[in-house]
């Protein structure tokens, strides 16, 4: 294949990516999910000679190295016995910092057994009594939040499992024990300031707003409006903001229907909110009414509001008996309803205790597919996935503009809209515009992060915890595993995501709402995921990505296309792993760097022979014209 300089050029400005080839796989994601030594950030970590007197009392001046964050201090080191699941009983080191526990093994080369945040532990349990007998039976036993689980054997005498008991449970659940949680300590410096990715009025901007039928209205700037929703909005140009204060009084917890996407050429809207609070009587309110018969009139449309509720009907009926409930055919003569079937957090809770249970430690491979759909993980995945399908097909076929709320529209009201903006929006499949994505869908619109993380709270049996955002970047990756070139960003940065979601070490995921992190002045006291990230953004990069306008992405969502995510949920057993590095991915990248290194010779030759082109007016006038017949590899 011949090629010149100017369509080498373009290939470049069509790639443009580095020319190494990463030595990481896209699964093994940072320092902390790592099963061999962490090779620390320069400018995110030091690697500090640790000093200490152990707790078993023995004097240690250690040689070796433990990786440590600014502002992050060791509390106590001890010998252990590491029992692995996968390798049997290995003697080892563990350090306990208030970041994270670190284990290096005694037995071989002090190779690193594991690197745990502390902020991924959900429980600590004792194992054995005083009483106990046999090898390896008294210690502690630790579940994580991230699909395994770590236990480790103490001696008997002295006390020694109290105080590692003790000191873990403390830095664990630093809630629980009036200390700050790690991300306000967190002292890394980047060379991105993460918290500038998401500006409101910047991304309304990018979608034509303000315009003739929408409005920005600052009425919830001090959140009295509505405590869970971002201090700027986005409504109707006809809706007054008494109206709003009226409608919001038959909302559940004051979230009324406000715009989240609008479509850049139909001007289909896709608005969010909570349930109606309807009640047994069946109460009506006639400005919530006329509101949303506002909203369908906004581009004027003619045929009705289509309203998505995520909930299987029979718990939106239920949900009368607590106050809240839905849209009735006979109050809202010009919307349409439909329910999603997707269920609530309490069995979404449940579904992912299953998948632990058959993933870790030990993957049963006789009963492998049956034991995976007992879980129901997958057809949890679907119903989401299709609910977002049927919400961004109803939009862009501009039928209609769409209403999407669940009971209090932060869960599964979340997930739906910030799905069907990803297949309708080619700018959210960007690194930069899915953090954009995230922090406006989830973080500003109040999901409950804190409540169903449970960040720094012992209280692992809390009913409010549940997996919803791990779903919904679940369902990400399904869709970049059906659209390979669509997506900016790899696996690694989808699972960097969901191990910082945990690790509370970046102050993006904290708390339930903006209000409440404009009162713990959150992005002034802690560092931004985003800056970690966009720092090294070559890390987390598509090789295979194919920059498309207006492309809407329609995944398919049935149980014969979608599978698990190995290399997020079963990445601890060292049976199971897929080839590493990716064969095809490592081949694109180097042909890459061979795309470069070709262009570079030629620039080369060309400045080496512009001045014989200068003072001959017969010579070619460019290295197309110089080298017509320049063969590369690919």
């Amino acid at each position: 294949m011949g090629v010149n300089l100017s369509s080498m050029r373009r290939l470049r400005k069509r790639l443009p990516l580095s020319r190494q080839v990463p030595r990481l796989p896209p699964s093994r994601v940072s320092s902390m999910a790592s099963a061999s030594a962490p090779k620390c950030n320069s400018h995110t970590s030091e690697n500090e000679p640790v000093k200490s007197t152990s707790q078993d009392g023995v004097n240690c001046d250690l040689n070796e190295t433990v990786p440590r964050l600014p502002g992050e201090t060791l509390i106590t080191d001890k010998e252990v016995i590491y029992i692995c699941p996968f390798n049997g009983p290995i003697k080892g080191r563990v350090y306990i910092t208030n970041y994270r526990l670190y284990l290096r093994s005694l037995e071989t080369d002090s190779t690193l057994i594991f690197d745990v945040p502390l902020g991924v532990i959900s429980r600590i349990e004792k194992m054995g009594g005083a009483t106990s007998r046999g090898e390896n039976s008294y210690g502690l036993d630790i579940t994580c939040k991230d699909m395994r689980n770590l236990r480790f054997a103490l001696k008997q005498e002295g006390h020694s499992r109290r105080d590692m008991f003790e000191i873990l449970t403390r830095y664990a659940f630093p809630l629980a024990h009036s200390l700050p949680l790690f991300a306000f300590l967190n002292e890394e410096k980047f060379n991105v300031d993460g918290w500038m990715v998401y500006n409101p009025v910047e991304e309304y901007r990018r979608q034509g707003l303000p315009n003739h039928q929408w409005r920005i209205t600052f009425i919830n700037k001090c959140y009295e409006l509505c405590e869970t929703y971002p201090a700027l909005l986005v409504v109707p140009y006809r809706a007054s903001d008494d109206d709003l204060r009226r409608v919001a009084a038959f909302r559940s917890r004051n979230r009324i229907p406000v715009l989240s996407w609008i479509h850049p050429e139909n001007k289909m809207v896709i608005v969010r909110c909570s349930q109606p609070l309807v009640g047994m009587s069946g109460k009506r309110n006639k400005d919530d009414e006329k509101y949303l018969d506002v909203i369908r009139e906004t581009n004027r449309q003619l045929s009705k509001l289509t309203i998505y509720d995520a909930r299987p009907s029979v718990n939106a009926v239920a949900n009368k008996a607590t106050g809240g409930g839905y849209e009735s055919d006979d109050a809202y003569h010009n919307a349409e309803l439909f329910f999603l079937d997707i269920h609530n957090i309490h069995v979404m809770r449940e579904s992912l205790k299953k998948v632990k249970d058959i993933v870790y430690p030990n993957v049963e491979e006789s009963h492998w597919l049956s034991s995976l759909e007992s879980t129901h993980w997958l057809e949890h995945i679907k119903l989401v996935l299709t609910g977002a399908i049927q919400v961004a097909d109803k939009v862009s076929s501009g039928k209609s503009s769409v209403l999407v709320h669940c009971s209090d529209g932060w869960d599964r009201t979340a997930q739906l809209t910030s799905l069907a903006m990803l297949m309708l929006d080619s700018f959210y499949r960007s690194i930069e515009g899915f953090e954009i994505l995230v922090q406006k869908e989830w973080i500003s619109f109040g999901h409950k992060f804190a409540s169903r993380i449970g960040h720094g709270d012992k209280n692992h049996a809390d009913a409010d915890r549940s997996p919803i955002f791990l779903q919904f970047v679940d369902c990400v990756w399904q869709m970049s595993k059906q659209f390979p070139t669509a997506f900016e960003f790899n696996e690694r940065f989808l699972i960097t995501i969901l191990d910082h979601l945990y690790s509370c070490r970046f102050g993006t995921f904290l708390l339930n709402c903006e209000s409440a992190r404009e009162k713990q002045k959150v992005t002034e006291r802690t560092v931004s995921l985003w800056s970690l990230i966009n720092s090294n953004k070559e890390k987390f990069k598509n090789p295979f990505y194919t920059k498309e306008i207006n492309r809407v992405l329609y995944p398919v969502a049935s149980m014969r296309h979608l599978e698990l995510w190995v290399n997020y949920y079963i990445r601890w057993n060292p049976r199971i792993k897929q080839q590493q590095p990716n064969a095809v991915e490592q081949r694109y990248m180097e042909l890459l760097a061979l795309r470069d290194d070709y262009i570079k010779r030629l620039e080369e030759l060309q400045l080496a022979n512009s001045s014989k082109v200068s003072s001959a007016s017969t010579s070619p006038s460019s290295p197309s014209q110089m080298m017509p017949h320049v063969q590369t590899h690919f």
